[in-house]
């Protein structure tokens, strides 16, 4: 599992939302066309993340899946639930 994963993951444990959730309410405010920043500072402040944690989850929202997987592998946004290697 690589590091970007980790991080997901543990941004789901403390905000107890699953990545593809995370993207879907960023579309819904529509961050996803927006600068990291922005989407940093709603990730902090509004489901309280830390800044490493909200800083990974904002690449993946403004850059989308695809080019986080070309650079860190396949991705399981579906939540810990969905997984077996949990």
């Amino acid at each position: 599992m690589s590091g970007f994963q980790t991080y997901l993951d543990n941004a789901e444990r403390k905000a107890g939302l699953t990545p593809q959730q995370f993207l879907d309410l960023a579309a819904e405010k529509g961050l996803t066309d927006g600068r990291a920043g922005e989407v940093i500072a709603w990730l902090k402040t509004e489901h309280g993340l830390g800044h490493g944690h909200a800083a990974n989850l904002a690449q993946l929202v403004v850059k989308g899946r695809e080019a986080i997987e070309a650079k860190h592998g396949e991705l399981h946004l579906d939540g810990l639930a969905a997984r077996q290697d949990r």
